[in-house]
């Protein structure tokens, strides 16, 4: 007597468990947090907004004045960031 196995349920192909597709989850599955050009221009930033509250401060200025120096130069600097580090 001889047995047939069945090839299954009919439906799609089953990814490999390497394999990315479509319905893969788990933390790489949406990509990247932040981007690198962003991480790094936000970064960038930050740093030079820090050193410009630091001088001004160095300077006299009062600590409020210094820290609204600092946020200021941190705001324009990313729109000047963004177009430099490309």
């Amino acid at each position: 007597m001889t047995y047939v196995s069945s090839p299954g349920p009919p439906g799609p192909p089953k990814p490999s468990p390497g394999a990315s597709g479509p319905g893969e989850t788990g933390p790489c599955a949406a990509g990247p947090f932040l981007p690198l050009h962003t991480a790094l221009v936000l970064l960038t930033a930050i740093v030079i907004g820090l050193i410009v509250a630091i001088l001004t401060f160095l300077s006299g200025t009062p600590t409020a004045g210094a820290a609204l120096a600092g946020l200021l130069s941190t705001g324009a600097g990313i729109p000047v960031l963004r177009t430099l580090i490309g």
